[in-house]
């Protein structure tokens, strides 16, 4: 009786789905925040190894996913394919969101009747990159350079190139091959380790979030707080689940219950990019994806998908032009969606990208830039729930592009999912 006692102390802790371990530390966090206020910072730095060991996990597991997945397809044709329909529904569904911001901004109209002022922003102004900009920074110069610093758009086009090379060689690719799918196996290990870590990081980022950003902050601008996350609830409640029941004839209920790690890690962390590990580890252990359609269409989602930032450019962007007294025409908001939906494919996955890519869809419609200042104090609060979406957005693609292609496990998909 005294030996067995121990043993089923673990036992019972990894029966606990992480979802709801995360969440635990997600509500005690929130709750130290409150009470603590501003020295609740001292637990940052749980929050902060954690973040940094999903940052050690991005370069090395995008980048062998990446190659493992090119090469496990073994055929040009699908692999076009696959990208076709990952990129068409990245962009379908970023136009849908950006027009969901826009609509729950004018119906709500959260800037209509406040009376704030503000002071102009210094990094208002901060240049965005231009798409032409962007379509050549994609070729990296070094690759090697790439890896270092993590660009990732530079770290996708490099590996999807070595993956079709080695592809075409044949033979004499496979021991290559072969290394980088140990390498993966061994990234996605270290991954489930890292993950044991997720409650107690969570805990000290929210506590952390929470003290700094309390009431006095949020009470002026819960309006605004409040269309952007219901905005954000819609988009992936109706909108997701809509095209996995009427496009690929799934349950979206497992859906929703299978991504619930990924969506607790990205509300957290903020950055869609860090989240990256635990959606692949979602898409293949929870929905089923094969590791080679989920290491492809992931990736590329991380850093092209960006739905959450298209609705919050479109309700912030409307809830500026209310607090100033702009009228916005039928064009302008034609402009917003366009050019909110180019401007979401620019954005990195890190925290506060969003905040310099809205200052592209200011500048088409005329608004000013130091009104950024506005929601700068609150863009922390906003950044958790777009990155959520993000993160929703492509693991939905995943799954559709996977069902498409006879490489989605439906057993695993309609299963209880147990993280």
């Amino acid at each position: 009786m005294t030996q067995t006692a121990p043993d089923q102390r673990p036992n019972l802790w990894r029966r606990i789905p992480l979802w709801q371990k995360i969440l635990v530390g997600l509500v005690l966090g929130v709750i130290t925040g409150s009470v603590m206020g501003e020295n609740a910072s001292i637990f940052k730095p749980l929050g902060d190894i954690f973040i940094n060991a999903i940052k050690m996990l991005i370069v090395p597991l995008v980048f062998s996913t990446l190659v493992v997945g090119i090469t496990a397809m073994r055929d040009p044709q699908k692999m076009g394919r696959i990208g076709a329909r990952t990129i068409a529904l990245y962009l379908l569904t970023t136009a849908f969101a950006i027009s969901i911001g826009l609509l729950a901004s004018w119906l709500f109209q959260p800037g209509v009747g406040l009376d704030m002022t503000f002071e102009p922003n210094p990094d208002a102004g901060q240049e965005a990159p231009s798409l032409v900009e962007i379509l050549v920074g994609l070729v990296p110069q070094n690759p090697i350079d790439a890896l270092a610093t993590g660009n990732i758009l530079q770290i996708i086009v490099f590996a999807i190139g070595l993956g079709i090379s080695l592809t075409l060689i044949g033979e004499k690719g496979e021991p290559v091959v072969r290394v980088f799918e140990s390498f993966a196996e061994a990234m996605v290990k270290l991954t489930s380790l890292v993950m044991a870590i997720a409650p107690f990081g969570v805990f000290g980022l929210i506590a952390h979030v929470a003290g700094s950003y309390g009431p006095e902050v949020l009470l002026p601008l819960v309006k605004v707080i409040g269309v952007a996350y219901l905005a954000s609830i819609l988009h992936v409640v109706v909108v997701y689940s809509g095209f996995l029941a009427l496009l690929g004839r799934l349950n979206p209920v497992r859906y929703l219950q299978g991504i619930l790690d990924a969506l607790v890690v990205a509300y957290s962390s903020a950055s869609s990019s860090g989240t990256l590990p635990v959606s692949l580890r979602c898409a293949t252990r929870n929905l089923g994806v094969s590791e080679g359609v989920a290491g492809f269409v992931l990736p590329v989602g991380a850093t092209i998908n960006m739905d959450g930032t298209a609705i919050y450019q479109g309700v912030v962007a409307v809830f500026i032009a209310q607090l100033i007294g702009v009228d916005l025409s039928l064009a302008d908001y034609g402009m917003i969606i366009v050019t909110g939906t180019l401007a979401s494919i620019g954005t990195a996955g890190v925290p506060g990208a969003g905040l310099v890519m809205l200052s592209i869809v200011m500048a088409q419609i005329g608004l000013p830039l130091e009104a950024l200042a506005v929601v700068a104090g609150i863009d922390r609060i906003l950044d958790m729930a777009r990155t959520s979406v993000n993160v929703a957005g492509d693991l939905m693609v995943t799954t559709l592009v996977g069902k498409s292609e006879g490489e989605l496990d439906e057993k695993i998909y309609n299963s209880t999912h147990k993280s």
